[in-house]
């Protein structure tokens, strides 16, 4: 197998990273798949921290009782269960558990339904293995407290932005990028060189803008829809 350089060092790297994020985490993973649950629980980065992993929705719950994961890696799919629900259950008697989800299905109303139930993260097994994969980006945002979802599926959305949302001031949208990053208030503020209170009125101007509810609403919305790129 020829390997090439430029990829393998972004690859190495990658570990690296996911290794460093990872660190000092209790790990709870839980896959429908028996074969891919040996390997990620297997996998070095993800080995040193796993409290447990289980391939049904019960298996999962007993374990998180008991062991009090911080973060929760699952499939859609399990063995009997269903990993959304287990998502959703797990955040109700712990929301600060983080949770990254890996779908087989790339929609937005299966993204959504991920969203709904609590999911930190939404990842597609169609990026495992790319290096720079959903995986990586997901533990970088959620670490620093963001939410992560697909950028694929910026282009999958029928409503044009124009008609959707009032258009964002320049500042707005560097708040937005900002607040997808996952950074607080008082970092933005510390980031853009202003006032946490012009911090705080920006991101209220913000979800008034795009029509959603909070601030995780606005967070998702930008995801979708590529605004901390434009």
């Amino acid at each position: 197998m020829r390997i090439i350089p430029n990829k393998h060092n972004s690859l190495l790297n990658s570990l690296s990273e996911t290794e460093s994020l990872l660190a000092n985490k209790k790990i709870l993973v839980c896959s429908g798949d028996r074969l891919t649950l040996t390997a990620t629980i297997l996998t070095p980065e993800i080995k040193q921290s796993l409290i447990g992993g289980a391939t049904t929705e019960d298996e999962a719950l007993d374990i998180f009782f008991d062991r009090k994961p911080d973060l929760l890696i699952t499939s859609e799919h399990l063995e009997r269960g269903y990993g959304i629900r287990l998502i959703e259950k797990v955040k109700r008697h712990s929301p600060s558990t983080k949770a990254l989800i890996f779908l087989r299905r790339e929609s937005c109303d299966v993204v959504k339904e991920a969203r709904d139930a609590g999911a930190d993260g939404v990842m597609f097994v169609s990026t495992i293995g790319s290096g720079d994969g959903d995986f990586i980006n997901a533990l970088r945002i959620t670490s620093k407290g963001g939410i992560y979802v697909p950028k694929c599926l910026t282009c999958r959305n029928n409503k044009p932005l124009a008609d959707i949302i009032e258009p964002l001031s320049i500042r707005e949208k560097q708040v937005v990028k900002c607040m997808v990053a996952g950074m607080k208030n008082i970092e933005i503020a510390k980031e853009l060189t202003i006032s946490p209170e012009t911090v705080k009125t920006h991101v209220s101007t913000t979800i008034h803008k795009l029509g959603v509810r909070d601030r995780t609403q606005a967070v998702v919305f930008a995801l979708t829809h590529d605004l901390a790129n434009m």
